[in-house]
């Protein structure tokens, strides 16, 4: 959408045996993204079994991801957010409910805002 959307990557101690944490800086309106910026994605959740059932193994952190690995997810969850399993509900409904009506201004407001911060 043309947006400039900064985030951090928290690697723990005992990287890459434990994911990283990812957090969005800039605003970001997306079902995958708490409102607090937490970005909520398969890939970043601890190893292992899924105490829900939802996920598989093989979909959660495994050693051998990497930096680019974690980004090339991300950028793909932007741009096909999981509605099943929302980390922001009311964007999640919104998206399912209207995607081009609010849900869209919301997204269009993130990117304005995202460009008019982006060399700060």
């Amino acid at each position: 959408e043309g947006g400039f959307f900064k985030a951090n990557l928290i690697f723990p101690h005992d990287y890459p045996l434990r994911p990283p944490k990812m957090k969005f800086i800039t605003e970001v309106w997306h079902p995958n993204v708490a409102k607090n910026g937490d970005v909520c994605i398969s890939i970043l959740h601890e190893p292992g079994e899924d105490k829900y059932g939802y996920e598989k193994p093989e979909e959660r952190w495994l050693p051998i991801h990497t930096v680019e690995t974690i980004m090339i997810s991300v950028i793909s969850m932007l741009a096909d957010p999981n509605g099943d399993s929302p980390a922001n509900v009311d964007a999640a409904k919104e998206w399912r409910e209207d995607p081009n009506g609010e849900f869209k201004k919301k997204v269009a407001r993130c990117v304005r805002k995202s460009q008019e911060m982006a060399f700060d």
